[in-house]
């Protein structure tokens, strides 16, 4: 009967919604309660573990993706980077609203290699003191409202999108890096609030619908989405962009920052292939950053 409930309750995070997105923030963290699952099931005689394995394997199918590694040696990249086809590294982090160290978080990201940087929560003049910190090495910006995107690479076609919000919380650009042309969009969701998940899931539908039409091979949207990979409001990104995993075995949580316990931050692409992806401190946000590499 355990077994039955617990797998009841993983499938839950499959129904779009409140109910959803809160079971599928947990998700990863049930797969504590399936030890001890385990060990009563052993411990029992008969055939009991057979039904022990409904859940987990229940479990596995839906945080599955989320918490697969990219395989590959570092070192050996590293070795190979004179022969190594181009690469584009990414950065994303919410800056958290008011914080005071957006400059901080910049100079982090760009001396963690990022050649793309996008920042969300600007309030305030972060987005200048971000400015100041990135205009030597990443020359090409453009920001609305409370999202921006610094660039070593030419920018061009760069719009805001209200997401029907009828305000602006996302944006789009092309980055002209060497090796080609890659869309990007940068996205800061709306808050998730119980019985009032609406405008985030309609930002996500909306920005599911924008990367539909877009006939670039090469995108990535990153940001805040203020949903963790397995939820469904996702779903319409995911059926053409995929999150990369993560370059040791792990979730890749980013918030809170002091204890991270979900992965409400991301990175979706299509048409490059992930060789790095990793979470790390930057500023004093309570947010992780997330920095991708992405190979052409």
């Amino acid at each position: 009967m355990l077994s039955l409930a617990f797998t009841a309750v993983v499938l839950l995070g499959l129904v779009p919604g409140f109910v959803g997105s809160a079971v599928s923030t947990a998700l990863p963290w049930f797969g504590l309660l399936l030890v001890p699952l385990l060990i009563a099931a052993l411990v029992v005689r008969g055939r009991t573990w057979l039904v022990a394995l409904v859940p987990v394997l229940a479990w596995a199918f839906a945080v599955g993706p989320s918490f697969a590694w990219l395989p590959g040696d570092g070192a050996t990249v590293a070795a190979d980077a004179a022969d190594a086809p181009a690469e584009l590294v990414f950065a994303s982090q919410n800056v958290e609203a008011l914080s005071g160290t957006a400059a901080d978080s910049a100079a982090t990201l760009a001396a963690a290699g990022a050649d793309v940087i996008a920042l969300t929560e600007l309030e305030g003049d972060a987005r200048a003191q971000a400015d100041a910190a990135l205009e030597a090495s990443h020359p090409y910006s453009y920001g609305v409202g409370t999202v921006g995107i610094w660039s070593t690479s030419p920018i061009s076609n760069a719009r805001p999108l209200e997401l029907g919000l009828g305000w602006n919380r996302a944006l789009t650009v092309d980055i002209s890096a060497p090796a080609g042309l890659v869309s990007v969009y940068v996205v800061h969701a709306a808050s998730l609030r119980p019985g009032a998940q609406s405008d985030r899931d309609t930002m996500l539908d909306e920005l599911s619908a924008v990367i539909d039409r877009d006939e670039n091979e090469r995108v990535v949207a990153l940001g805040d989405f203020n949903a963790a990979s397995t939820d469904p409001a996702l779903a319409g990104i995911r059926r053409t962009l995929s999150e990369p995993g993560q370059s040791e075995p792990s979730f890749g949580f980013t918030w809170p920052a002091a204890f991270p316990v979900a992965r409400i931050d991301h990175l979706f692409q299509r048409g490059l292939t992930p060789i790095g992806n990793t979470v790390l401190p930057a500023g004093a946000s309570d947010h992780l950053a997330v920095l991708t590499t992405l190979r052409f």
